[in-house]
């Protein structure tokens, strides 16, 4: 079998329709519960390198809890060239032909994040993952592989079906926007409730967002994101070396100097 006819077999017909008309698409039982065990276990492992959860290092993200304020470590990004389960999971060929059967070519990562959201965090109001840069591409797609099942309580991600087809519905500056609350109808939010070994896919003009976590363990989440092949080939390194030199700078905006990458 082809990769192209492996590709087609991945998703049905319906399936590929039903994601280029809402802009996302839920596949259940795609990972077996030994995957996200070895995922879960290399989450565990990387939590506890103190080397790298530091404020000056810009692998590292925060978020403050919901009623304390406090700033607390959220994520990595990016993560698979410290994490090798991470990097399995990012070249699956299961996950790359459900790529390949959207985008009908072959799909490249470009982006990877492990998000921790311990409990109290923050969720991230409505935004899209696209970015107004005239690098970033078109057809960014963004994967969700949970490692914990995802509920309203523990903040689950929330996305907006069909508003993708407007395309990017912030001022194309460089900058990220948050999207005003009324640009969507909050009715036609669909609640992205997964178990692990089950998989999100969804356009990153799809307008999304997630609450605080209200439960008492993290709701960890492996973060992937793609593009077609003939829309910039193989961006992930340079996307980084961009991405760091902006947040050099936006860090500086604030006062926050000496940061680092490692």
């Amino acid at each position: 079998m082809t990769p192209l006819a492996a590709a087609a077999d991945a998703l049905a017909p319906e399936q590929v329709a039903a994601y280029r008309e809402t802009g996302f698409l839920l596949v259940r039982n795609l990972f077996s519960p030994e995957e996200i065990e070895a995922l879960a276990q290399e989450a565990d492992t990387l939590l506890g390198r103190t080397e790298l959860v530091d404020t000056q290092n810009i692998r590292c993200r925060w978020q403050d809890h919901a009623e304390t304020g406090e700033c607390r470590f959220d994520c990595f990004d990016p993560v698979i060239d410290i994490g090798p389960v991470c990097r399995y999971f990012a070249h699956d060929p299961r996950l790359q032909n459900l790529l390949q059967a959207i985008y009908r070519e072959e799909p490249r990562l470009f982006k990877d994040k492990l998000i921790f959201k311990p409990p109290g965090a923050t969720g991230y109001a409505l935004h899209q993952d696209y970015i107004g840069w005239k690098e970033f591409p078109q057809s960014f797609v963004t994967v969700i592989i949970p490692i914990d099942a995802t509920s309203a309580e523990n903040g689950a991600t929330e996305v907006f079906p069909g508003y993708h087809q407007q395309g990017y519905l912030s001022p194309a500056d460089g900058e990220y926007h948050q999207l005003p609350p009324e640009t969507v109808d909050a009715s036609t939010g669909v609640l992205l409730e997964m178990g692990p070994g089950d998989v999100a896919l969804f356009s990153g003009f799809t307008p999304h967002r997630s609450g605080a976590n209200q439960g008492s363990q993290a709701r960890r989440q492996l973060y992937l994101s793609y593009n077609a092949a003939s829309d910039g080939g193989d961006q992930r390194d340079a996307h980084y070396r961009q991405f760091h030199a902006w947040l050099v700078t936006k860090y500086a905006e604030y006062g926050k100097t000496g940061v680092y990458f490692r």
